[in-house]
């Protein structure tokens, strides 16, 4: 059965980072917005890496990325997928980024774990030269721990 990306991205002209994940989890779609599950590390490497709290609500966390100038979105729009596993992933229709390439002034573009990084690549070969991809924060890449993801993270800052 396809499921549907069932929120947009989050951006403003301000943006100069995005970051991609490859589709939202079961979590993130139930409570519409990106890295919704408590396990996820995302938001703890982002307010350590920037030194701010955690943000708990979804205002918080717009209010972090604004800050910092980041976007997030996905690169599958819809697709067939068990529960949240990337693994299972097949029958992709990609979303259009262009979009926000053409409203912000990205000037890097970040995938977050190799399912990501392997669609935006077949996606967009263009622009593979913006693109790095980033160790993904799900609590399943247990060979990441915090302080290790949060020195990978490191170079979003300097961006």
């Amino acid at each position: 059965m396809i499921v549907e990306h069932q929120f947009g991205p989050y951006y403003d002209q301000d943006s100069h980072i995005l970051i991609l994940g490859s589709f939202p989890s079961v979590q993130s779609r139930k409570e519409q917005f990106y890295y919704a599950h408590k396990q996820n590390r995302f938001w703890k490497v982002l307010a350590c890496l920037f030194d701010e709290k955690i943000p708990e609500s979804i205002f918080e966390k717009k209010q972090l990325l604004q800050r910092n100038h980041i976007a997030l979105w996905d690169v599958i729009e819809s697709c067939e997928i068990v529960n949240s596993d990337d693994s299972t992933i097949s029958n992709v229709k990609p979303t259009d980024i262009n979009f926000i390439l053409e409203k912000c002034k990205i000037n890097k573009i970040y995938c977050l774990g190799n399912v990501a990084g392997k669609y935006f690549k077949k996606i967009h070969p263009e622009l593979i030269n913006m693109m790095e991809v980033l160790p993904s924060t799900s609590s399943a890449n247990a060979s990441y721990s915090l302080d290790k993801l949060i020195e990978c993270y490191k170079k979003i800052k300097v961006v």
